[in-house]
């Protein structure tokens, strides 16, 4: 740990940021959960194919993803402040859309604007991550917020069932948006950037300490944001959260149908069932930002103290997944799934608390958002993959096993393409005056 001291000043400001970093996350998953839970209900009401489906679960991701790459540079120039507030503010506006869609084109064009819309969220909160935390206390507040991605999933499938039997899908839709409306506006009222706040020298010190790059004021150039793509680190990065993604996204948006077609489930008890595998998604994630500020504490390298848990989480992804294809039992085919998204889940914190640490604070936004891009062009392809397979075959079974394939190809990805941190084109000299500090063999 850092022997410099907190202040109590950032300790209210560190509350305050993740308590809103990680409703709105709960709330952004929601969002996205809804479409699943009510995948049965609109597939007959509305007259739509598995195939049509799997389109439109991922007209979100497609257009989250392709959001990604302008959204991080925004942030790394606007702040997360602005970014994400007005972000919060048009998701929520198309979700309650989603719920006056009367045709298969409108119901597109709203699942794309939510897309777009929720970009910001994951880039900023790495973002207002490392602008708040020092470099050797930001695992535990990433894996904190990022386990929002499991607890929206959790809560999302007894609420919205509820919700949904009570007064209909489309109510489900505009209740949900406007709870994102009024988050949104405290978020913009209450939350301010690092460089809108005047610190005192005790507040900067706990914040910088460790930090290679304290140049906090200079934004992000267009030359420095191209040039992270010249590095491997960012395309292992990358390439890795793809093959995260693409598991998450399968079970988030294809668990509910499975365990009703494929495994008998009521939609009722399925909006019970769902929710437990994302309590062990959401431990995973906790747990893996503890174990990363552990192992960056005792010494493990800040690249190691990430990689080997995303590694371990991606391959025990697919280790999990596997089994639950074969087992006739229901209860062990849900408890294999818990174990895949535990795992998972873990992987994905851990990239997360990557990009906070491996490039200065003016481009971690940036990062994340290539990382996050890459990620949500996996996540685009498994509804429609999935959809694909299950409506060319009638069962799961290939579906599951191709997302276990590509963890594994991922997790070798990232083993082999992330090894040392991005360095700062403007001040490339520090690299070397700290390189015992990243030095990937420790």
């Amino acid at each position: 740990m850092t022997s410099v001291p907190k202040t109590q000043r950032v300790a209210r400001i560190q509350l305050v940021a993740i308590l809103f970093l990680t409703i709105a996350g709960v709330i952004n998953y929601i969002d996205r959960s809804a479409l699943s839970i009510a995948n049965t209900t609109i597939r007959e009401e509305m007259h739509i194919t598995p195939t049509e489906m799997g389109w439109l679960l991922s007209a979100f991701s497609l257009a989250y993803a392709f959001s990604q790459l302008p959204v991080g540079a925004l942030l790394d120039r606007f702040g997360a402040r602005m970014m994400l507030g007005f972000g919060m503010f048009f998701w929520s506006v198309a979700q309650a859309a989603c719920g006056m869609v009367n045709s298969l084109s409108t119901f597109l064009v709203s699942r794309a604007v939510l897309g777009v819309a929720e970009a910001p969220l994951f880039p900023a909160g790495a973002k207002v991550i490392s602008e708040w935390y020092n470099l050797k206390e930001r695992g535990t507040p990433t894996g904190i917020f990022v386990a929002s991605s499991c607890i929206g999933p959790c809560i999302a499938p007894p609420l919205l069932t509820v919700i949904m039997l009570t007064v209909g899908w489309r109510w489900m839709f505009i209740i949900t948006g406007i709870l994102g409306v009024m988050l949104a506006i405290g978020w913009y009222l209450i939350y301010r950037n690092r460089n809108e706040v005047t610190l005192t020298p005790e507040d900067k010190q706990y914040l910088d300490a460790g930090e290679r790059f304290t140049d906090t004021e200079k934004k992000i150039t267009g030359r420095e944001w191209r040039g992270l793509f010249t590095h491997a680190t960012t395309w292992g990065m990358l390439l890795g959260f793809m093959g995260v993604i693409y598991m998450v996204w399968l079970y988030l948006t294809w668990l509910p149908g499975y365990l009703e077609h494929a495994r008998g489930l009521s939609l009722a008890r399925t909006g019970w069932v769902v929710a437990i595998p994302y309590i062990f998604g959401m431990v995973g994630m906790v747990v893996a930002g503890r174990v990363v500020d552990m192992l960056a504490n005792r010494g493990i390298s800040v690249i190691n103290s990430r990689k080997w848990p995303v590694c371990l989480g991606l391959l025990g992804g697919a280790a999990f997944t596997v089994p639950a294809i074969f087992t006739t039992s229901t209860t062990l085919a849900v408890g294999y799934i818990c174990l895949a998204m535990f795992f998972i889940n873990l992987a994905s914190a851990a990239c997360w608390t990557m990009a906070t640490v491996i490039v200065p604070k003016r481009q971690v936004a940036s990062l994340g958002s290539i990382q996050n891009c890459g990620g949500y062009f996996g996540g685009s392809l498994a509804p429609i993959i999935t959809g694909a397979i299950v409506e060319r075959t009638g069962v799961y079974d290939n579906a599951l096993l191709v997302s276990a394939g590509i963890a594994v190809l991922a997790a070798a990805v990232y083993f082999v393409l992330v090894r040392k941190p991005l360095p700062d084109d403007s001040t490339a000299s520090d690299i070397h005056q700290e390189a015992n500090n990243y030095d990937v063999s420790r």
